[in-house]
Parts: structure tokens; C-alpha cells; sequence
């Protein structure tokens, strides 16, 4: 616990749902002067009693600090509560780590310089429990308010990344992260569901799952220098060899009784990567086939 000295730059934490509360025990534990506000403030009891203060109303809970972090359900909430304010943003850095989308961040950064406040727009990629520890939380917008700011968002997580200017980064990486969790955890439900049908549990093919989840994962890096080279040599295997695989895969899913969409979704993309004159290439030049929609030809 530090002594509440005068370099312990105060903070305003609104929005108490569970993320909120981590948020604001971190700065009270790091010692920074921490107000609350909720709208309901029963909410914040636990907070008061280890030292927060509770403001009054979200104006006054924005005029007690420089630094105005904001968690609540969705940039309209966020909309809802600031927007009825009216000096009180100016000359404040507001961090929003309400989850949203790329083009929100952007349009709620015009609209709090317009207020006369800076913006940054932040995503947490952690649970609750891992504030104030090893969470990652995103920040994006001007480097000047991040770098100011930097050591009280620290408090938050030893993963404070600054991404750049563009304050719609950290939207955009925490949804390019989910659509990565997403497809890891159904390709590992696919093949439980296929074992399943053999009898396997679960349990038995978590251990070969994440051995190869770790073997995909380390040639993320090599794959990702193909894509931004533009050129896709077949270091491993080309496009067509996966193609054959996948067949397997389609096949062994209908002969089992297990669902085959997504085989079948997978292969009709190799299908198009092949059409487009891919078949001799690696894997990464299936990113043309993410780069464009449905139906759109090269």
C-alpha cells in the first residue's frame, strides 16, 4: 500500500458492474485517490469502505480527476451519462473501456474534443480477477495523453499496450482477437464432437488439442511476414495438399453423424483460394479470400 502523496495522480472510475469494481480497486490499492460514480450507488459500498469516495452525480464525479476512466454496457451508456455535461470534460483525459466498435471510438473522440477533453479509447482482454495484475488493456489515441497517463493505467495491468493514434485500434484488436478465440475453441469442439463419436472423451484429446494449438501458434509469426510481403511460398504444404485434408475431414464429419458445416465451410474457401489460382501457394494466401466479401472476385 503507498501513502496517498501528492504524485499519486487522483482518478474517476464511472461504472460499477463487476470490470468496473476490478478497475477501481486497482487504483485504490496502488494508492491513487479513486472516486466512484454508479447509478446504483449501493454498488460502490465495498469500494467507499476501502477508501473511494463517491461522487454525488457524473459531473461531479468527472470534475475530481484529471483522469476519467469509463466501463459501463455500450458507448450509447456512455453517450447517456457524459453527454448532458458541460465544462466539466474540458481539460480531462477520458479512458473508455466500454466495449464497442471501431468507428464508436472515432465518432466519441469528436465528440469529447468537442467538449474540450482528450480521448483515449481502451479494450480490456482479460477477465475481472486479472486486474491489477496481468491483464492486457489496449489503448489507442493521441500518444501525448497515453504517455502522461501511463503509470496510473499501469495499476490496471502489467499488459498496458499503446497501439497508436488511430483510436479505433483497440476495437479493432479486441475483435480480431475474439474472431482467433472463437475459431481455436470450434475447431477444438469439432474434433471432440468427431472423438465423441468414436467414444473418446474429452478430456483425452485436450492434451494432443493443446500441443497443437501450440505447434499453429508458433507459425503465426512466419505467416504473418508472408502476408505483409504480399508473396506466399509453400514452406510446409501448398494450398492443394490442404485441400485434400480437408476432404478428410468433411468425409470422417458425415460418416459419424457429426455436423459438418464448418469442414464444409473451410473447404469451400480453399475451393475459391484454389479458383483464384492459389493451389500452389501457402496457407497464408487464404488471407485474400478474408480480405474481400462473399461473391467478390480478385
Amino acid at each position: 500500500m503507498h501513502d496517498h502523496d501528492d504524485d499519486r495522480t487522483p482518478v474517476t472510475v464511472i461504472g460499477l458492474g463487476l470490470m468496473g469494481q476490478a478497475l477501481a480497486g486497482a487504483f485504490l490499492r496502488d494508492g491513487h485517490p479513486t472516486t466512484v460514480w454508479n447509478r446504483t450507488a449501493a454498488k460502490a459500498e465495498q469500494l467507499v469502505a476501502e477508501g473511494a469516495k463517491l461522487a454525488g452525480s457524473v459531473g461531479a464525479a468527472v470534475a475530481a480527476s484529471p483522469l476519467v476512466v469509463v466501463c459501463v454496457s455500450d458507448y450509447q451508456a456512455v453517450h447517456e451519462l457524459l453527454d448532458p455535461l458541460g465544462e466539466e470534460l474540458g481539460g480531462r483525459v477520458l479512458v473508455n473501456l466500454t466495449s464497442g466498435t471501431s468507428q464508436g471510438a472515432r465518432q466519441t473522440a469528436e465528440w469529447a474534443a468537442r467538449r474540450g477533453g482528450t480521448y483515449l479509447d481502451g479494450a480490456i482482454m482479460a477477465a475481472p480477477a486479472a486486474v491489477g495484475a496481468d491483464a492486457v488493456i489496449l489503448y489507442s489515441g493521441p500518444r501525448p495523453a497515453f504517455d502522461l497517463h501511463e503509470p496510473v493505467l499501469r495499476s490496471l495491468g502489467t499488459g498496458t499496450t499503446y497501439l497508436g493514434d488511430d483510436h479505433g485500434l483497440s476495437s479493432l484488436y479486441d475483435v480480431a482477437v475474439l474472431s482467433l478465440m472463437w475459431n481455436i475453441l470450434n475447431g477444438f469442439l469439432q474434433g471432440a464432437a468427431l472423438l465423441g463419436a468414436a467414444g473418446v472423451d474429452a478430456a483425452a484429446f485436450a492434451p494432443i488439442a493443446k500441443t497443437g494449438i501450440g505447434t499453429v501458434a508458433d507459425w503465426v509469426p512466419g505467416y504473418a511476414q508472408q502476408i505483409d510481403d504480399g508473396a506466399y511460398p509453400a514452406l510446409d504444404s501448398t494450398i492443394n495438399t490442404h485441400l485434400a485434408a480437408m476432404e478428410h475431414l468433411v468425409h470422417e464429419s458425415e460418416s459419424l453423424g457429426v455436423n459438418a458445416e464448418l469442414p464444409k465451410f473451410i473447404k469451400a474457401l480453399a475451393d475459391r483460394a484454389m479458383a483464384d489460382g492459389h493451389g500452389g501457394n501457402g496457407y497464408a494466401a487464404m488471407i485474400e479470400q478474408f480480405r474481400k466479401p462473399a461473391g467478390t472476385r480478385s
